[in-house]
Protein backbone atom coordinates (compact mmCIF):
# COMPACT_ATOMS: atom_id res chain seq x y z
CA UNK A 1 0.00 0.00 0.00
CA UNK A 2 1.18 3.77 -0.79
CA UNK A 3 2.52 5.34 2.21
CA UNK A 4 1.27 8.84 3.66
CA UNK A 5 2.61 11.80 2.34
CA UNK A 6 3.46 14.15 4.82
CA UNK A 7 3.94 18.03 3.40
CA UNK A 8 5.89 20.18 5.71
CA UNK A 9 8.70 19.56 8.05
CA UNK A 10 8.26 21.41 11.34
CA UNK A 11 7.48 20.10 14.52
CA UNK A 12 4.39 18.57 13.46
CA UNK A 13 4.92 16.81 10.27
CA UNK A 14 8.27 15.56 11.64
CA UNK A 15 6.18 14.26 14.83
CA UNK A 16 3.35 12.69 12.98
CA UNK A 17 5.87 10.35 10.52
CA UNK A 18 7.31 8.88 13.98
CA UNK A 19 4.01 8.33 14.92
CA UNK A 20 3.22 6.67 12.03
CA UNK A 21 5.87 4.70 11.81
CA UNK A 22 5.72 3.66 15.41
CA UNK A 23 2.55 2.17 14.07
CA UNK A 24 4.04 0.34 11.24
CA UNK A 25 2.59 2.97 8.73
CA UNK A 26 5.35 4.29 6.11
CA UNK A 27 5.38 8.17 5.31
CA UNK A 28 7.13 10.44 2.54
CA UNK A 29 8.06 14.00 4.38
CA UNK A 30 7.98 16.42 1.67
CA UNK A 31 10.17 19.47 2.92
CA UNK A 32 10.63 22.49 0.90
CA UNK A 33 13.98 23.27 2.99
CA UNK A 34 17.26 22.01 2.78
CA UNK A 35 16.80 19.56 5.86
CA UNK A 36 18.55 21.81 8.72
CA UNK A 37 16.92 24.23 10.74
CA UNK A 38 18.91 27.90 11.24
CA UNK A 39 19.36 28.04 14.90
CA UNK A 40 17.35 31.02 16.69
CA UNK A 41 17.36 30.83 20.16
CA UNK A 42 14.42 33.76 19.97
CA UNK A 43 12.08 31.14 18.34
CA UNK A 44 11.56 28.90 21.72
CA UNK A 45 8.73 26.72 22.44
CA UNK A 46 6.91 26.17 25.62
CA UNK A 47 5.54 21.95 26.03
CA UNK A 48 3.07 21.15 28.38
CA UNK A 49 3.50 17.28 30.28
CA UNK A 50 1.60 15.52 27.96
CA UNK A 51 3.12 16.85 25.00
CA UNK A 52 6.73 16.72 25.85
CA UNK A 53 5.81 12.87 26.86
CA UNK A 54 4.57 12.37 23.67
CA UNK A 55 8.45 13.86 21.98
CA UNK A 56 9.87 11.46 24.50
CA UNK A 57 8.44 8.51 23.55
CA UNK A 58 8.25 9.05 19.71
CA UNK A 59 12.32 9.68 19.87
CA UNK A 60 13.51 8.40 23.09
CA UNK A 61 15.18 10.79 23.89
CA UNK A 62 14.66 13.02 27.67
CA UNK A 63 14.32 16.29 26.86
CA UNK A 64 15.18 17.38 30.76
CA UNK A 65 19.04 18.45 29.36
CA UNK A 66 17.70 19.93 25.89
CA UNK A 67 15.21 22.53 27.47
CA UNK A 68 14.08 23.35 31.11
CA UNK A 69 11.88 22.36 32.90
CA UNK A 70 10.38 25.34 35.10
CA UNK A 71 11.46 25.15 38.99
CA UNK A 72 8.44 27.44 39.53
CA UNK A 73 6.59 30.51 38.41
CA UNK A 74 6.11 33.90 39.27
CA UNK A 75 3.60 36.80 38.56
CA UNK A 76 4.07 40.46 39.53
CA UNK A 77 2.59 43.79 39.36
CA UNK A 78 4.68 47.05 40.04
CA UNK A 79 6.48 46.07 42.67
CA UNK A 80 4.49 43.40 44.01
CA UNK A 81 4.87 39.69 43.63
CA UNK A 82 1.16 39.00 43.36
CA UNK A 83 1.12 34.50 42.44
CA UNK A 84 3.88 32.12 43.47
CA UNK A 85 3.83 28.73 41.75
CA UNK A 86 6.33 25.71 42.90
CA UNK A 87 6.10 22.72 40.55
CA UNK A 88 6.36 19.17 41.62
CA UNK A 89 6.45 16.20 39.29
CA UNK A 90 4.28 13.81 40.98
CA UNK A 91 0.99 16.56 41.21
CA UNK A 92 1.93 19.74 39.28
CA UNK A 93 4.46 18.84 36.38
CA UNK A 94 6.25 21.81 34.91
CA UNK A 95 6.14 23.10 31.95
CA UNK A 96 9.48 22.35 29.32
CA UNK A 97 11.19 25.48 27.48
CA UNK A 98 13.12 24.27 24.33
CA UNK A 99 14.07 26.31 21.56
CA UNK A 100 12.14 25.38 18.71
CA UNK A 101 15.51 24.40 16.49
CA UNK A 102 16.85 22.09 19.31
CA UNK A 103 13.68 20.22 19.49
CA UNK A 104 13.25 19.36 15.42
CA UNK A 105 16.97 18.41 16.02
CA UNK A 106 15.90 15.68 17.87
CA UNK A 107 12.95 14.51 16.02
CA UNK A 108 15.12 14.74 12.83
CA UNK A 109 17.74 12.40 14.61
CA UNK A 110 15.25 10.04 15.43
CA UNK A 111 13.56 9.71 11.98
CA UNK A 112 17.32 9.27 10.68
CA UNK A 113 16.96 5.81 11.88
CA UNK A 114 13.57 5.20 10.40
CA UNK A 115 13.45 2.76 7.29
CA UNK A 116 9.62 3.41 7.49
CA UNK A 117 10.16 7.03 6.89
CA UNK A 118 11.69 9.22 3.58
CA UNK A 119 12.47 12.94 3.73
CA UNK A 120 12.63 14.70 0.44
CA UNK A 121 14.58 17.97 0.87
CA UNK A 122 14.15 21.04 -1.67
CA UNK A 123 10.69 19.58 -2.68
CA UNK A 124 7.82 22.40 -3.12
CA UNK A 125 4.15 21.11 -3.04
CA UNK A 126 2.68 22.77 -6.04
CA UNK A 127 -0.26 20.16 -7.12
CA UNK A 128 -2.50 17.75 -5.65
CA UNK A 129 -4.81 15.09 -7.10
CA UNK A 130 -7.05 13.17 -5.45
CA UNK A 131 -9.40 9.82 -6.31
CA UNK A 132 -10.87 6.85 -4.51
CA UNK A 133 -7.95 4.72 -4.25
CA UNK A 134 -5.22 7.74 -2.97
CA UNK A 135 -3.37 11.02 -3.60
CA UNK A 136 -1.11 12.27 -5.86
CA UNK A 137 1.14 15.44 -5.05
CA UNK A 138 3.59 17.05 -7.48
CA UNK A 139 6.28 18.56 -6.25
CA UNK A 140 9.09 21.33 -8.17
CA UNK A 141 12.91 21.82 -7.26
CA UNK A 142 15.86 19.94 -8.49
CA UNK A 143 14.08 16.39 -7.97
CA UNK A 144 10.08 17.61 -9.03
CA UNK A 145 8.41 14.63 -9.28
CA UNK A 146 5.16 13.14 -8.79
CA UNK A 147 4.32 11.08 -5.34
CA UNK A 148 1.78 8.82 -4.77
CA UNK A 149 -0.11 8.26 -1.38
CA UNK A 150 -2.70 6.48 0.60
CA UNK A 151 -3.17 9.74 2.12
CA UNK A 152 -2.07 13.40 2.43
CA UNK A 153 -1.20 15.61 5.57
CA UNK A 154 -0.68 19.21 5.37
CA UNK A 155 1.97 20.44 8.06
CA UNK A 156 3.40 23.70 6.22
CA UNK A 157 2.17 26.42 8.71
CA UNK A 158 0.81 29.64 8.59
CA UNK A 159 0.60 30.11 4.67
CA UNK A 160 -0.22 26.31 4.15
CA UNK A 161 -0.43 25.43 0.47
CA UNK A 162 -2.12 22.28 0.91
CA UNK A 163 -4.62 24.48 2.53
CA UNK A 164 -4.59 27.07 -0.27
CA UNK A 165 -4.91 24.34 -3.01
CA UNK A 166 -7.51 22.72 -1.36
CA UNK A 167 -9.57 26.32 -1.60
CA UNK A 168 -10.00 25.83 2.33
CA UNK A 169 -10.67 29.52 4.05
CA UNK A 170 -8.83 30.46 6.66
CA UNK A 171 -10.45 33.39 8.81
CA UNK A 172 -9.63 34.96 12.19
CA UNK A 173 -7.80 37.75 13.90
CA UNK A 174 -4.60 39.12 12.85
CA UNK A 175 -2.26 40.83 14.85
CA UNK A 176 -3.73 39.87 18.19
CA UNK A 177 -0.88 40.78 19.76
CA UNK A 178 3.07 41.48 19.22
CA UNK A 179 6.01 41.11 21.63
CA UNK A 180 9.53 42.35 20.64
CA UNK A 181 11.33 39.25 21.66
CA UNK A 182 15.28 38.98 23.21
CA UNK A 183 17.68 35.91 23.62
CA UNK A 184 20.39 36.51 26.20
CA UNK A 185 23.01 35.03 28.74
CA UNK A 186 23.28 36.78 31.81
CA UNK A 187 21.59 35.92 35.63
CA UNK A 188 18.73 36.50 36.98
CA UNK A 189 17.94 36.51 40.78
CA UNK A 190 15.17 33.65 39.78
CA UNK A 191 17.03 30.93 38.61
CA UNK A 192 15.09 28.21 36.36
CA UNK A 193 11.83 30.11 37.73
CA UNK A 194 9.84 31.98 34.51
CA UNK A 195 7.84 34.91 35.39
CA UNK A 196 5.27 37.43 34.23
CA UNK A 197 5.51 40.96 35.30
CA UNK A 198 2.60 43.26 34.43
CA UNK A 199 3.01 47.26 34.61
CA UNK A 200 6.42 47.38 35.49
CA UNK A 201 7.71 50.48 37.67
CA UNK A 202 10.56 51.61 35.67
CA UNK A 203 10.25 54.00 32.95
CA UNK A 204 10.23 51.88 29.43
CA UNK A 205 12.04 53.68 26.31
CA UNK A 206 9.61 53.68 23.35
CA UNK A 207 6.21 52.48 23.65
CA UNK A 208 4.67 51.80 26.86
CA UNK A 209 5.66 47.71 28.01
CA UNK A 210 2.41 46.85 30.04
CA UNK A 211 4.36 43.44 30.03
CA UNK A 212 7.31 41.25 30.26
CA UNK A 213 7.87 37.75 30.81
CA UNK A 214 11.22 35.46 31.18
CA UNK A 215 11.39 32.07 30.47
CA UNK A 216 14.91 30.46 31.13
CA UNK A 217 16.67 28.04 28.56
CA UNK A 218 19.37 26.06 29.09
CA UNK A 219 23.08 27.49 30.04
CA UNK A 220 21.91 30.38 31.33
CA UNK A 221 20.22 32.02 28.80
CA UNK A 222 16.55 33.73 28.79
CA UNK A 223 14.13 34.29 26.34
CA UNK A 224 12.35 37.81 27.38
CA UNK A 225 9.46 39.13 25.77
CA UNK A 226 7.60 42.95 25.86
CA UNK A 227 4.18 42.96 24.87
CA UNK A 228 4.05 45.84 22.26
CA UNK A 229 0.88 48.31 22.48
CA UNK A 230 -1.60 47.72 18.75
CA UNK A 231 0.00 49.51 15.56
CA UNK A 232 2.97 48.70 13.59
CA UNK A 233 5.47 50.84 15.46
CA UNK A 234 8.82 49.90 14.35
CA UNK A 235 11.12 47.89 17.26
CA UNK A 236 14.91 49.50 16.34
CA UNK A 237 17.47 47.68 17.07
CA UNK A 238 18.51 50.73 19.68
CA UNK A 239 15.25 50.41 21.34
CA UNK A 240 15.44 46.64 21.85
CA UNK A 241 18.44 47.15 23.29
CA UNK A 242 16.88 50.22 25.83
CA UNK A 243 14.43 47.61 27.04
CA UNK A 244 17.06 44.65 28.04
CA UNK A 245 19.35 47.45 29.77
CA UNK A 246 15.87 48.64 31.49
CA UNK A 247 14.37 45.20 32.14
CA UNK A 248 17.46 43.48 33.86
CA UNK A 249 18.31 46.46 35.84
CA UNK A 250 14.77 46.29 36.91
CA UNK A 251 14.93 42.96 38.20
CA UNK A 252 18.52 43.45 39.71
CA UNK A 253 18.10 46.61 42.08
CA UNK A 254 18.97 49.23 40.17
CA UNK A 255 21.80 47.90 38.23
CA UNK A 256 22.29 46.27 34.84
CA UNK A 257 24.10 42.66 35.41
CA UNK A 258 26.17 41.49 32.65
CA UNK A 259 24.62 39.63 29.65
CA UNK A 260 25.12 38.79 26.50
CA UNK A 261 22.56 39.39 23.96
CA UNK A 262 22.42 36.19 21.47
CA UNK A 263 18.92 37.20 19.19
CA UNK A 264 15.92 38.94 18.80
CA UNK A 265 13.32 39.19 16.70
CA UNK A 266 9.22 40.20 16.72
CA UNK A 267 6.24 38.05 17.39
CA UNK A 268 3.60 38.79 16.22
CA UNK A 269 0.51 36.36 17.13
CA UNK A 270 -2.87 35.89 14.73
CA UNK A 271 -5.63 33.20 16.02
CA UNK A 272 -7.30 31.63 12.83
CA UNK A 273 -9.21 28.52 12.38
CA UNK A 274 -9.78 26.40 9.02
CA UNK A 275 -13.29 25.70 8.21
CA UNK A 276 -12.46 22.18 7.12
CA UNK A 277 -9.22 20.29 8.07
CA UNK A 278 -10.41 17.30 5.83
CA UNK A 279 -11.19 17.04 2.18
CA UNK A 280 -11.35 13.36 0.94
CA UNK A 281 -8.19 11.61 1.54
CA UNK A 282 -5.96 14.88 2.13
CA UNK A 283 -6.19 16.91 6.37
CA UNK A 284 -4.26 20.14 7.75
CA UNK A 285 -2.98 19.57 11.06
CA UNK A 286 -1.07 22.27 13.35
CA UNK A 287 -0.28 25.88 11.61
CA UNK A 288 -1.84 25.14 8.50
CA UNK A 289 -5.23 24.47 10.37
CA UNK A 290 -4.97 26.94 13.72
CA UNK A 291 -3.12 29.52 14.81
CA UNK A 292 -3.24 30.57 18.06
CA UNK A 293 -0.62 32.39 21.06
CA UNK A 294 -2.29 35.23 23.00
CA UNK A 295 -1.41 35.53 27.22
CA UNK A 296 1.29 32.94 26.76
CA UNK A 297 -0.78 29.63 25.24
CA UNK A 298 1.35 27.49 22.88
CA UNK A 299 -0.08 27.00 19.38
CA UNK A 300 3.02 24.15 18.64
CA UNK A 301 1.04 21.81 21.81
CA UNK A 302 -1.98 21.80 19.63
CA UNK A 303 -0.17 20.89 16.93
CA UNK A 304 1.64 17.81 18.45
CA UNK A 305 -2.09 16.58 19.81
CA UNK A 306 -3.27 16.67 16.22
CA UNK A 307 -0.56 14.86 15.11
CA UNK A 308 -1.17 12.28 17.85
CA UNK A 309 -4.82 12.14 17.44
CA UNK A 310 -4.79 11.75 13.49
CA UNK A 311 -2.30 9.21 13.65
CA UNK A 312 -4.04 6.46 15.12
CA UNK A 313 -6.91 6.97 12.78
CA UNK A 314 -4.80 7.15 9.68
CA UNK A 315 -2.91 3.97 11.09
CA UNK A 316 -5.95 1.91 11.76
CA UNK A 317 -7.40 2.74 8.13
CA UNK A 318 -3.87 1.83 6.50
CA UNK A 319 -3.70 -1.21 7.75
CA UNK A 320 -7.22 -2.48 8.22
CA UNK A 321 -9.16 -0.81 5.29
CA UNK A 322 -11.72 2.45 5.16
CA UNK A 323 -12.53 3.62 8.62
CA UNK A 324 -14.50 7.05 7.01
CA UNK A 325 -16.45 7.97 10.69
CA UNK A 326 -12.85 7.44 12.43
CA UNK A 327 -11.19 9.60 9.89
CA UNK A 328 -13.77 12.01 9.64
CA UNK A 329 -13.87 12.10 13.89
CA UNK A 330 -10.26 13.72 13.60
CA UNK A 331 -12.08 17.03 12.21
CA UNK A 332 -14.57 16.90 14.66
CA UNK A 333 -12.90 16.49 17.75
CA UNK A 334 -9.03 18.51 17.12
CA UNK A 335 -11.49 21.42 15.86
CA UNK A 336 -13.83 21.47 18.39
CA UNK A 337 -10.98 21.36 21.37
CA UNK A 338 -9.23 24.37 19.23
CA UNK A 339 -12.20 26.33 18.74
CA UNK A 340 -12.97 26.48 22.38
CA UNK A 341 -9.07 27.89 23.15
CA UNK A 342 -9.93 30.31 20.90
CA UNK A 343 -13.22 31.15 22.36
CA UNK A 344 -11.87 31.12 25.83
CA UNK A 345 -9.27 33.65 24.39
CA UNK A 346 -11.33 35.82 22.60
CA UNK A 347 -13.53 36.07 25.98
CA UNK A 348 -10.71 37.44 27.82
CA UNK A 349 -9.06 39.56 24.96
CA UNK A 350 -11.11 42.45 25.93
CA UNK A 351 -10.60 42.50 29.63
CA UNK A 352 -7.21 42.05 29.66
CA UNK A 353 -6.06 43.93 27.16
CA UNK A 354 -8.87 46.52 27.39
CA UNK A 355 -6.80 49.16 29.01
CA UNK A 356 -8.46 51.48 31.92
CA UNK A 357 -11.38 51.92 32.77
CA UNK A 358 -13.69 51.24 35.42
CA UNK A 359 -12.68 47.42 35.10
CA UNK A 360 -9.38 49.10 36.62
CA UNK A 361 -10.83 49.82 39.63
CA UNK A 362 -13.20 46.48 40.68
CA UNK A 363 -12.07 45.03 43.72
CA UNK A 364 -10.51 42.02 42.98
CA UNK A 365 -9.73 42.45 38.75
CA UNK A 366 -5.98 42.25 39.10
CA UNK A 367 -6.27 38.84 40.96
CA UNK A 368 -8.64 37.30 38.29
CA UNK A 369 -6.03 39.07 35.98
CA UNK A 370 -3.43 37.06 36.91
CA UNK A 371 -5.12 33.45 37.50
CA UNK A 372 -6.08 33.87 33.18
CA UNK A 373 -2.32 34.86 32.05
CA UNK A 374 -1.08 32.12 34.74
CA UNK A 375 -3.67 29.11 32.71
CA UNK A 376 -2.24 30.25 29.50
CA UNK A 377 1.29 30.38 30.19
CA UNK A 378 1.46 27.43 32.05
CA UNK A 379 -1.54 25.32 30.39
CA UNK A 380 -3.99 25.16 32.82
CA UNK A 381 -7.95 26.01 32.42
CA UNK A 382 -9.59 27.13 28.96
CA UNK A 383 -6.62 29.57 27.88
CA UNK A 384 -4.43 26.24 28.49
CA UNK A 385 -5.37 22.56 29.29
CA UNK A 386 -5.57 19.60 26.74
CA UNK A 387 -9.06 19.44 25.40
CA UNK A 388 -11.36 16.93 25.97
CA UNK A 389 -13.42 14.77 23.67
CA UNK A 390 -16.58 14.98 25.32
CA UNK A 391 -18.84 15.62 22.34
CA UNK A 392 -16.95 13.23 19.78
CA UNK A 393 -18.89 11.32 17.47
CA UNK A 394 -16.65 8.10 18.65
CA UNK A 395 -17.95 8.32 22.55
CA UNK A 396 -19.95 5.36 23.25
CA UNK A 397 -23.90 5.35 24.06
CA UNK A 398 -25.64 3.48 26.76
CA UNK A 399 -23.18 2.04 27.83
CA UNK A 400 -25.13 0.32 31.08
CA UNK A 401 -22.10 -0.79 33.45
CA UNK A 402 -20.71 2.79 32.83
CA UNK A 403 -19.15 4.07 36.17
CA UNK A 404 -17.61 7.29 36.93
CA UNK A 405 -13.58 7.64 37.58
CA UNK A 406 -11.90 10.90 38.02
CA UNK A 407 -11.03 11.41 34.13
CA UNK A 408 -14.64 12.33 32.51
CA UNK A 409 -14.97 9.90 28.87
CA UNK A 410 -12.96 12.12 26.34
CA UNK A 411 -10.17 13.23 28.42
CA UNK A 412 -6.64 12.72 28.77
CA UNK A 413 -6.13 9.78 31.39
CA UNK A 414 -3.35 9.49 34.31
CA UNK A 415 0.09 8.41 34.10
CA UNK A 416 -0.46 5.47 36.47
CA UNK A 417 2.41 2.39 37.16
CA UNK A 418 0.68 -0.64 35.06
CA UNK A 419 1.40 -4.23 34.54
CA UNK A 420 1.90 -4.99 30.86
CA UNK A 421 1.06 -8.28 28.88
CA UNK A 422 4.62 -9.93 29.21
CA UNK A 423 4.97 -9.11 33.37
CA UNK A 424 7.02 -6.63 33.05
CA UNK A 425 5.83 -2.78 35.50
CA UNK A 426 6.27 0.38 32.68
CA UNK A 427 4.03 3.42 33.11
CA UNK A 428 0.70 3.68 31.38
CA UNK A 429 2.07 6.65 28.92
CA UNK A 430 4.68 4.06 27.86
CA UNK A 431 1.84 1.74 26.16
CA UNK A 432 0.31 4.65 24.05
CA UNK A 433 0.38 5.40 20.23
CA UNK A 434 1.06 1.62 19.53
CA UNK A 435 -2.25 1.48 17.28
CA UNK A 436 -3.68 -0.78 19.84
CA UNK A 437 -6.72 0.00 22.34
CA UNK A 438 -5.95 -0.08 25.88
CA UNK A 439 -7.97 -2.09 28.38
CA UNK A 440 -7.04 -1.67 32.10
CA UNK A 441 -8.00 -3.61 35.00
CA UNK A 442 -7.56 -1.59 38.28
CA UNK A 443 -7.12 -4.65 40.68
CA UNK A 444 -5.83 -4.06 44.00
CA UNK A 445 -2.37 -6.47 44.97
CA UNK A 446 -1.53 -7.60 41.67
CA UNK A 447 1.41 -5.13 41.99
CA UNK A 448 2.67 -7.25 44.60
CA UNK A 449 2.69 -10.55 43.00
CA UNK A 450 4.07 -12.20 40.05
CA UNK A 451 1.71 -11.57 37.00
CA UNK A 452 2.07 -15.81 36.62
CA UNK A 453 -0.21 -16.13 40.41
CA UNK A 454 -3.30 -14.08 39.14
CA UNK A 455 -3.01 -13.82 35.52
CA UNK A 456 -5.66 -17.08 35.37
CA UNK A 457 -7.16 -16.19 38.47
CA UNK A 458 -10.32 -14.32 39.41
CA UNK A 459 -12.11 -12.41 36.06
CA UNK A 460 -8.84 -12.18 34.58
CA UNK A 461 -9.67 -15.19 32.18
CA UNK A 462 -12.90 -13.91 31.17
CA UNK A 463 -11.32 -9.87 30.72
CA UNK A 464 -8.70 -11.48 27.85
CA UNK A 465 -11.29 -13.35 26.28
CA UNK A 466 -13.53 -10.38 26.09
CA UNK A 467 -10.56 -7.73 25.04
CA UNK A 468 -9.19 -11.08 21.97
CA UNK A 469 -12.97 -10.51 21.03
CA UNK A 470 -12.85 -6.68 20.31
CA UNK A 471 -13.27 -5.54 16.63
CA UNK A 472 -9.86 -3.55 16.83
CA UNK A 473 -6.91 -4.54 18.31
CA UNK A 474 -6.44 -4.43 22.02
CA UNK A 475 -3.61 -4.91 24.56
CA UNK A 476 -4.78 -5.61 28.55
CA UNK A 477 -2.96 -3.91 31.29
CA UNK A 478 -3.48 -4.14 35.28
CA UNK A 479 -2.88 -1.30 37.51
CA UNK A 480 -3.45 -1.59 41.36
CA UNK A 481 -5.18 1.71 41.46
CA UNK A 482 -6.82 4.34 38.98
CA UNK A 483 -7.86 7.79 40.69
CA UNK A 484 -11.70 7.42 41.55
CA UNK A 485 -11.66 3.87 40.11
CA UNK A 486 -12.94 0.67 42.70
CA UNK A 487 -11.40 -2.49 42.38
CA UNK A 488 -12.06 -4.60 39.67
CA UNK A 489 -12.99 -1.53 37.20
CA UNK A 490 -12.39 -1.93 33.24
CA UNK A 491 -10.95 1.42 31.84
CA UNK A 492 -11.37 1.49 27.71
CA UNK A 493 -7.95 3.72 26.30
CA UNK A 494 -7.59 5.28 22.85
CA UNK A 495 -4.34 4.94 21.35
CA UNK A 496 -4.10 8.93 21.98
CA UNK A 497 -4.67 8.34 25.69
CA UNK A 498 -8.19 9.62 26.27
CA UNK A 499 -10.62 7.72 28.07
CA UNK A 500 -13.21 5.73 26.28
CA UNK A 501 -15.07 4.79 29.21
CA UNK A 502 -15.01 2.93 32.65
CA UNK A 503 -16.74 -0.14 33.31
CA UNK A 504 -18.30 -1.96 36.82
CA UNK A 505 -16.44 -4.92 36.00
CA UNK A 506 -16.02 -7.48 33.09
CA UNK A 507 -18.89 -6.33 31.16
CA UNK A 508 -18.11 -8.22 27.34
CA UNK A 509 -20.75 -6.85 25.59
CA UNK A 510 -20.58 -2.90 26.85
CA UNK A 511 -16.61 -3.31 25.91
CA UNK A 512 -17.21 -4.39 23.05
CA UNK A 513 -20.05 -2.00 22.15
CA UNK A 514 -17.63 0.94 23.00
CA UNK A 515 -14.63 -0.20 21.77
CA UNK A 516 -16.45 -0.46 18.09
CA UNK A 517 -18.00 3.07 18.49
CA UNK A 518 -13.96 4.03 19.40
CA UNK A 519 -13.29 2.97 16.02
CA UNK A 520 -15.74 4.36 14.38
CA UNK A 521 -18.28 1.65 13.36
CA UNK A 522 -18.14 -1.63 11.14
CA UNK A 523 -15.52 -0.24 8.81
CA UNK A 524 -16.34 0.78 5.24
CA UNK A 525 -20.03 2.15 6.39
CA UNK A 526 -19.70 5.03 4.89
CA UNK A 527 -18.33 6.91 1.49
CA UNK A 528 -15.33 8.82 2.16
CA UNK A 529 -16.34 12.77 3.15
CA UNK A 530 -15.47 14.38 -0.43
CA UNK A 531 -13.34 11.97 -1.43
CA UNK A 532 -13.55 12.81 -5.26
CA UNK A 533 -12.25 16.16 -4.64
CA UNK A 534 -9.48 17.18 -6.30
CA UNK A 535 -7.08 19.74 -5.94
CA UNK A 536 -3.86 20.82 -7.77
CA UNK A 537 -3.84 22.94 -10.87
CA UNK A 538 -7.66 23.29 -11.41
CA UNK A 539 -8.19 24.47 -7.37
CA UNK A 540 -9.26 28.14 -7.31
Amino acid sequence: MDPVIIVGAGPVGLTLALALARQQVPSVILDEGPGKDEPRLARTVVLREDTAALIERLTGVPLDEAGVHWAGWRSMRRKQVTREVRFDDATDPAPLHIAQHVLTGILRAALAGQRLVKIAVDSRLDGIEQEPSGVTAHTRGPQGTWWRGSHLIGCDGPRSTVRKLLDIRFPGRTAVERHAVAALRTELPWPDQALLHRTPPWRVSGPSAGEVTGRPLPDGVWRLDWLLPPGKDLVTPELLVARVRETLAGWSSGSTPAYELLDTGVHTVHHRLARRWRVGRVFVAGDAAHLLGAFGTQGLDEGLRDADNLAWKLALAWHHGSHEALLDSYQAERRAAVAARLRAADQALPVLRGGAGIRAYVPGTTRGHDVLLTDGHLGRGPLGAPGTYDGSPLAPRHLEAEVPVDTPPGAPVEDVRVTAEDGSFVRLRDRLGRGALLVLLIAPGTGVWERRHWVGAGIMPRLAAAVTALPSPAELLVAESYPGAAAHTVLLIRPDGHLVTALDGVRAADLYAAAEATVGGPAGTREPSEAGATAGSAAK
